[in-house]
């Protein structure tokens, strides 16, 4: 009976978002709206429920201890890299430390250090929540920012919950609590990515970065389930 909402509905499906989003947006279509017009709107309309974290408060900028979790293979590693590389051209070299978790992946602490090394950046190993207290309080405060690798896990992975609880309890100089933020790859289904956030949100997140964009059909289940989640996206 309302072929305007009929077609943006199919539109919004053919793009990756979930029938439940669709449904919520499609239920607030004005009714006078032309197809095109109707397109705008939810572009905008989703463009407008994107939160995405300031300028002024992101990694590079604000600083801090930042734990960047998520399972296996979504680019972990190389993101913290990439943070690194732009902190480093910011604030120095010297300002930027690396840590990594994961003693579990062959060569994954070596492709950090190689990163490090490329960098002029220090790299540290832990293997526990005693180690990682002690490293960062050995880091102390002239670190603008400190970056962790952690161990790439699949979100039902038992000890999701406990890398969760190693991040929340481990406290910085000064009282500076670790932001975990989570990675997740636009190149994933929709249902995974509901799995995935459901399972590693925890004691709260700071937010997410999407990665692999570069290698997804589209972005709409990834665009989809950070909307309904509310989870801010730092990159």
């Amino acid at each position: 009976h309302e072929p305007v909402q009929a077609e943006l509905f199919r539109q919004l499906l053919a793009a990756g978002m979930s029938p439940a989003l669709c449904r919520q947006l499609v239920a607030k279509l004005p009714t006078q709206f032309s197809d095109e017009a109707a397109l705008k709107w939810a572009k905008s309309a989703l463009a407008h429920n994107v939160l995405t974290i300031p300028e002024q408060e992101d990694v590079v900028a604000k600083g801090g201890l930042y734990a960047l979790v998520g399972p296996t293979g979504v680019g972990k590693t190389t993101t913290v890299a990439k943070l690194a590389a732009r902190c480093t051209i910011r604030h120095g070299a010297d300002r930027v430390a690396l840590i990594t978790t994961d003693s579990y992946r062959i060569g994954a602490q070596d492709q950090l250090r190689l990163y490090g090394k490329i960098l002029g950046v220090s790299v540290y190993s832990v293997q526990n929540e005693a180690d990682l207290n002690l490293t960062l309080a050995d880091l102390g405060s002239k670190h603008h920012v400190v970056l962790i690798d952690s161990v790439g896990m699949g979100q039902r992975d038992s000890r999701v919950n406990g890398q969760i609880e190693m991040f929340a309890n481990s406290v910085g100089h000064g009282g500076r609590t670790i932001s975990r933020i989570l990675v997740l790859a636009a190149n994933s289904d929709g249902h995974t990515l509901e799995d995935v956030v459901r399972r590693y949100r925890g004691n709260g997140l700071a937010g997410c970065i999407i990665s692999k964009l570069d290698e997804a059909v589209s972005a709409g289940p990834s665009l989809d389930t950070l909307i309904r989640h509310r989870l801010p996206v730092y990159y």
